[in-house]
């Protein structure tokens, strides 16, 4: 068992191995009211960790719209591989929210191809039943630049999912919100009720 460093951030290149297949796992969109959460898992070869740091690859959260979609698809030109998974509204309102973040980062990982040697999750929990060993890093999005890379694929898929969707349902103010619950979506709810895509286990989708 490799022990995780305790110093920010990590180096899984020092860790791990230049001839590892290391995976970054992250998901997006567990907290918003409407759509599916998204996962993205990345492999990224040696020779684009200087290249994606000198690009200011970081925590999705922290990047403006445009600057995510620009990375995103230098992350994939660069990859060793990638992919996304996603869990639907549906299966969040099945098995909760929690179980189905795992669930679309596992659905992530099993589509890579190659497939990885060893995986680095984003949060607390191990995903279930997958035979990869894999270490998990609270904060991982701060602390790896797979991860981080990760965090970026799977915001810009599920944002750009997000803004079709709201040609649907031009309601609830998607394109602005991307499915979280602003004071508007909110009041939109209340007044049209749901669509099909809404989480209907979340409070402010319900049913009375």
């Amino acid at each position: 068992m490799i022990k995780k460093p305790s110093l920010l951030p990590i180096d899984e290149i020092e860790i791990f191995g230049s001839s590892a297949l290391v995976a970054g796992v992250d998901e997006v969109g567990r907290g918003a009211l409407f759509g599916p959460v998204f996962a993205s898992a990345v492999i990224l070869p040696q020779s684009a960790f200087p290249k994606l740091r000198d690009l200011g690859v970081k925590d999705s959260k922290q990047l403006s719209e445009k600057r995510r979609t620009e990375l995103a698809q230098q992350i994939q030109a660069m990859a060793q591989g990638w992919q996304v998974g996603y869990a639907t509204s549906a299966e969040i309102d099945k098995i909760n929210i929690f179980q189905a973040s795992l669930l679309a980062m596992q659905r992530a990982v099993r589509r890579l191809q190659p497939q990885p040697t060893v995986c680095l999750i984003d949060g607390r929990f191990p995903l279930p039943d997958l035979v990869i060993p894999q270490y998990t890093f609270i904060k991982g999005d701060q602390r790896s630049l797979s991860i981080a890379a990760a965090s970026i694929v799977a915001k810009v898929w599920r944002d750009q999912l997000i803004v079709r969707l709201a040609n649907k349902y031009p309601e609830y103010d998607l394109r602005a919100n991307k499915g979280y619950g602003t004071q508007k979506h909110r009041l939109a709810i209340a007044q049209y009720g749901c669509s099909p895509q809404h989480r209907l286990s979340f409070a402010p989708c319900k049913p009375i």
